[in-house]
């Protein structure tokens, strides 16, 4: 998904170095989301709880939007013309309905619910995101994965997985990324993470083994879901600093709970994020949103979109200037 913001917030971030020992009780942070609209006035409106002031990254996740369930009859559904991504991945999980992807490698593919859909994009790519005929209801999230200096000129790539649910404890477990609950997803990332959508039936209490290295958050779609001390309702989502080798996961709804985790170890590299490209300076930006606007073969094309690509925002008239994490104790 694009951000298709007309006035995109400029974002240059960090974090800082902690040299502390693992603590075993979970401190957890609350994010509130902010919404945005995906363009024109019927557009529909996503969620957006990465980036924010409180909070940029969580590993190298460095951006997540939640948006449904949403009534396509009345919003129109997605509609998000060929646009361009740099230095990062895109990771596509949805709960209804379905999208058509194009992308400038040539993929045709379908994101369906309960199936990972991960684009690098690396140097630079373009690609497209439609709702089909198909869908009455859309639902899901939209996350950026920060690619690290080593590797932020991968090649482009296009991954699609279909993880089978781990049942254990009243939770259903799909793991899409990296491991959990002895489920580990095949697919490659460039550093450690964890992807997971996690269902709790009504009451249910789930202890899970995590990597005390790890920074996690979970997102809430749907329910109410206490981590340590707190209660996290929809839409929240709730960071978990690096320490506990474990978390407990307890819905306190009467119905299903439904939520996303994620989780790696925090990314260390300075980053400046604006629009849909991650570079590591403002010229880094500068240079992709001109390549992007005159064309060049650095994106290369998507075929089939019946429209014109989007062009990109009007650059700040001014250096971006740092934003980074909050310093860990």
């Amino acid at each position: 998904m694009s951000n298709v913001e007309t006035e995109p917030v400029e974002v240059r971030c960090g974090t800082a170095v902690d040299d502390t020992a693992a603590d075993p009780t979970p401190r957890v942070e609350v994010l509130t989301p902010r919404d945005v609209p995906l363009g024109g006035p019927r557009a529909m409106t996503v969620r957006r709880t990465l980036p924010q002031r409180a909070r940029t990254l969580i590993g190298a996740w460095c951006f997540a939007d939640h948006y449904g369930p949403d009534d396509v009859s009345r919003t129109g559904g997605m509609d998000v013309a060929p646009h361009p991504h740099t230095g990062l991945q895109t990771v596509s999980w949805l709960f209804s309905g379905e999208i058509e992807h194009r992308d400038s490698l040539g993929s045709h593919a379908f994101v369906r619910p309960g199936e990972l859909n991960l684009m690098t994009g690396g140097y630079g790519i373009s690609h497209s995101e439609v709702s089909t005929p198909r869908t009455t209801v859309l639902h899901g999230v939209q996350l950026w994965v920060a690619l690290p200096e080593e590797h932020r000129a991968a090649p482009r790539d296009f991954r699609h997985y279909v993880p089978e649910p781990v049942h254990t404890d009243g939770a259903e477990i799909s793991v899409f990324l990296g491991s959990l609950a002895g489920s580990a997803s095949p697919v490659p990332t460039f550093t450690p993470l964890l992807g997971a959508e996690i269902v709790l039936a009504p009451g249910a209490a789930v202890t899970l083994a995590v990597d005390p290295g790890f920074e996690h958050g979970l997102l809430v779609d749907q329910g109410a879901v206490r981590v340590a001390d707190v209660v996290l309702n929809p839409a929240e989502l709730g960071y978990v600093h690096p320490g506990p080798r474990t978390l407990t996961l307890t819905n306190e709804s009467d119905g299903a709970a439904r939520t996303v985790l994620l989780g790696g170890t925090p990314f260390e590299e300075e980053i400046v994020m604006w629009w849909n490209f991650i570079g590591r300076n403002h010229e880094d930006i500068v240079r992709a949103r001109e390549e992007w606007q005159n064309s060049s073969d650095r994106f290369g094309a998507v075929e089939g979109y019946p429209g014109d690509r989007l062009p990109a925002p009007v650059l700040p008239h001014a250096t971006i200037t740092p934003r980074r994490n909050p310093p860990r104790h």
